[in-house]
This record gives structure tokens, sequence and C-alpha cells, in this order.
């Protein structure tokens, strides 16, 4: 498959599947549907991974468990718990700042000096999301506004679980067959939400699940994860990791075509600056848009393998 295209019905995937988490969260918990998620996505993989299983260093295992952390763990936990306090059109524009992270990465830890037109673009992005998250503060009433905030910055923490996944991610994935990477971290992803599922459990059983609690599930488990994170990994794998952020801007398209019919979400003028700001600071700092310093970082990734 062309790794392009992989990536556009990935990112139009997780697009969709904002609103489509939100509306099965109103019947089935969390964490109880992140691990039913995960846990059956890896069991489609793990057969097929095992045909073609390769023996790994402690490196590279090590590296592939952070990616499920980070990717898994730390990403839908967040992704879940900010999508019950928030709207759903939020979590794409805000996972689009993504670039601006990577980029306080490569200046914290690879000590790159900020370039003033670089710096500036990112500031003019980093604005746009704070504009989002701090959006209910005017739109809200005094009753909402500090859940819509919290679940606002929980998308934020999700997406730089997300930003971490790719850069582990990247070096591992030039060597290491995407169906095992998926099949490890699908698995040990979802064993990392059970200590948080009996609590669930308390207060709800199977006999509630209903129709938004099984689409999320049937979305979630052959969809949003064996599907496209597949051909997500599938994607990084062929192509610079440079390239990959740009396709996550077609998310916030996605998102709303569905939200608007499914949840009675639309965009309003804050989310319009702040999507405007975002997009065109990054543009700005790079001329195009897509994660400016992920060469760098893929270049020390790489170094570290040898």
């Amino acid at each position: 498959m062309n790794p392009i295209l992989a990536l556009i019905i990935a990112n139009v995937i997780w697009g969709m599947a904002s609103p489509i988490f939100k509306f099965a969260l109103t019947n089935i918990p969390p964490f109880t549907l992140a691990f039913i998620r995960f846990f059956f996505a890896g069991l489609i993989f793990l057969p097929i991974a095992l045909n073609k299983w390769q023996k790994l260093t402690a490196r590279q295992w090590l590296k592939i468990i952070l990616v499920g952390f980070f990717g898994i763990t730390i990403n839908i936990s967040f992704f879940f718990m900010g999508l019950g306090k928030t709207e759903s059109i939020n979590v794409p524009v805000i996972a689009s700042s993504g670039p601006v992270f990577v980029y306080l990465l490569s200046i914290i830890f690879l000590r790159e000096k900020p370039k003033l037109k670089v710096l500036a673009g990112m500031l003019f992005a980093l604005s746009g999301v704070f504009l989002i998250i701090l959006s209910p503060l005017i739109l809200d009433g005094k009753k909402f506004v500090f859940r819509a905030i919290e679940g606002n910055l929980f998308i934020l923490i999700a997406t730089f679980g997300s930003v971490l996944q790719a850069v582990f991610g990247h070096g591992v994935l030039k060597k290491v067959n995407a169906l095992q990477v998926s099949a490890i971290t699908f698995l040990f992803g979802s064993l990392t939400f059970i200590p948080f599922i009996p609590k669930e459990l308390a207060i709800w059983d199977i006999s509630f699940l209903n129709f938004a609690g099984l689409t999320g599930i049937i979305y979630g488990v052959f969809f949003s994860t064996a599907l496209a994170y597949f051909l997500f990994y599938y994607g990084v794998s062929k192509l610079n990791a440079q390239e990959v952020g740009i396709f996550t801007y077609i998310d916030p398209l996605a998102a709303i075509v569905v939200a608007g019919p499914l949840l009675n979400e639309y965009p309003n003028l804050f989310y319009l600056i702040g999507g405007v700001l975002i997009f065109g600071g990054i543009y700005f700092a790079e001329g195009r848009v897509h994660w400016h310093p992920f060469h760098r970082l893929k270049n020390t990734t790489n170094t570290t393998n040898k």
C-alpha cells in the first residue's frame, strides 16, 4: 500500500474517532472501553505477527514498551478522560499542536538554539492552543467552565503522549515489523488499564451496554485501533518522520463532519481563531506544515541504535 494513502486513511479514522468515542462514553466507562479496544485488537494482530516474529534486542523491547506506554497508556487515558469533559471537536485541533511540543523538545533535550522565525511561529501556534483550552472561561457557564478547561488540558497531555510515541517509535519501526510492534503495544497498553477497571465495574456491567457503547467497541477495536494503528505504523516505517505530522491536519475536518450530526457540536469563533493560529503559526515557522525538528530527533535515535 502507498504509505501516504495509509496515513490519510488512519487520520480520517482518528479524526472521526473523537465524536464517536464521546458518544460511546455516554454508555461505557473510559478504562473499560480502552481495555476492550486494545486487548481485542492485540489478539487480532498477535497470530499474524507471530508468523513473522523477529527476535528483539533489549533496546528494541524498551522502545516498543515506551511506544505503548506513551501512545496508548498516556495518550488514550487522557484522551478518554478529556472527552468526557470537553467538546469532541476540540480534540483534533489541540492535537495538531504536536509540532510545538516537538520543537520545545528539540530545544530542551537536543539543545538546539531557537531561531527567531520558528520560535515566533510556534508561539503563535501555542497561543491558539491556549485560546481553545481557555475558551470555556468566556463561553460556558460557571458550573461547567473548570470541567471544560480540565478536559482541554487532558487532551493536551494526551497530545504530548502521542508526540513521544512518534519519537520512540520511528527508529524501531524502521527495523521491526509493524504488525509485531502493534501486537506488543496493544497488549501491553491494554494491561495498563486493568487497575482502573474494578472501580468502574462496581457501578457498571455488561448488561448496561447499548447502541452507543457497542458502536464505541466495534469502531475502537476494528477501525480506530486495529486498522488505523497498523496503517499509521506502516506509514511511519516507510516515510521520513518529519513528513508524518502533516497528515494530522486531516483530523479536525473529519471530526467536524461527524460531530455535527452525532453530537450537535459545531465550531465557534474561538475554535476557528485558535485553529488559524495553530496552523498559521506552524506554517509561518516552517514555510509549510510539518513537524519541524523530527529529522533531528530521528537522527539522534538512529545514532543510539548503532
